[in-house]
């Protein structure tokens, strides 16, 4: 019988369950006969849960925002202690940062327009959720006094979206995968009257000093509805993690078997367009299962010391 290994994902609205449920599928159908591994996919209120189900071993293989997977090992941010027992597997897809508002409040275009709001009533994300803890994480980063700025006001995507046509809100935060439905629907009917915030080096390179996660991200004109110009946003990735308990051959067969189908996974949900294998473990914030490690290594990939807590078994 196939030994059962539970991944959580986040609420079935995303991106994370589709994904989470395309590589559980595929998992299982290259490895429960052949390997005795079998692999189920579960919904769930995303990144923060997903650490204590992970904690707590109610679940073996989770997806995280990379900042989560950073948070835990270090036990910082809405992380209260550290997650020694967290190690990663893979880079999945991107989670891209966009920061939108009116137009008529983006004065230069960039990030850093954000400190210049008055009392504005200004949507994070859901409460909790992970785009509210990472939202709050850059702009405390980059000394944005949202607290006393921003008339913070809470929601999930569709919702948020909505406010801001309806002028209930000036801005909002949506990091997804890219193109996302509620920024092409929220560009359609607004048009020129909202801004997709740049980033400029400086403000990346402030971001990064703590965590170097995040990288550039750009949007061609026309990548969404009414959008003229180029946009420079930035995008951390999202990581796929388990326990340090679980087999090393297991893990092993896990990692192996989501790159050697990519192109399976990738004809199943377009987010996963942009995973590749040469870029697999940049941004990872928790180190390598011995597991990965060995896999990385076969297909001739450098894995930097940081990333290196246990080697794997020699000649297996």
């Amino acid at each position: 019988r196939a030994r059962p290994y539970i991944l959580t994902t986040a609420t079935t609205g995303g991106t994370y369950y589709p994904v989470g449920v395309a590589i559980a599928t595929i998992a299982h159908a290259q490895l429960a006969a052949t390997k005795g591994i079998s692999l189920t996919a579960i919904s769930s209120a995303g990144s923060l849960e997903n650490v204590k189900l992970l904690r707590d071993n109610q679940v073996q293989f989770a997806i995280l925002q990379g900042p989560f997977g950073a948070w835990s090992w270090a036990g910082e941010g809405p992380i209260s202690s550290p997650q020694t027992h967290m190690r990663s597997v893979s880079v999945l897809w991107q989670n891209v940062e966009h920061f939108v508002l009116l137009s008529e409040l983006a004065s230069t275009g960039e990030i850093m327009d954000l400190d210049n709001l008055d009392g504005d009533r200004y949507v994070l994300g859901a409460r909790n959720s992970g785009a509210d803890q990472t939202g709050r994480f850059i702009r405390q980063t980059l000394g944005i006094d949202y607290e006393n700025k921003f008339n913070l006001a809470y929601m999930g995507y569709g919702p948020t979206t909505s406010a801001l046509q309806d002028g209930n809100i000036v801005g909002m935060n949506i990091p997804a995968g890219a193109p996302v439905s509620s920024i092409t629907q929220a560009y359609a009917l607004l048009g020129d009257r909202m801004t997709i915030l740049n980033w400029t080096q400086e403000t990346m390179d402030k971001l990064n000093a703590r965590y170097p996660l995040w990288d550039w991200y750009e949007f061609p004109p026309n990548t969404y509805p009414n959008q003229a110009e180029l946009i420079r946003t930035i995008a951390s990735p999202n990581v796929l993690v388990t326990r340090d308990d679980i087999p090393e051959e297991v893990v092993y067969n896990i990692t192996k078997v989501i790159w050697e189908n990519l192109a399976t996974l990738q004809e199943i949900h377009g987010a996963t367009k942009d995973m590749r294998l040469e870029i697999a473990i940049e941004g990872l914030g928790a180190p390598l299962h011995a597991g990965a490690i060995r896999y990385y290594r076969e297909v001739g990939l450098e894995i930097p010391e940081r990333l290196i807590l246990e080697e794997p078994p020699e000649g297996v």
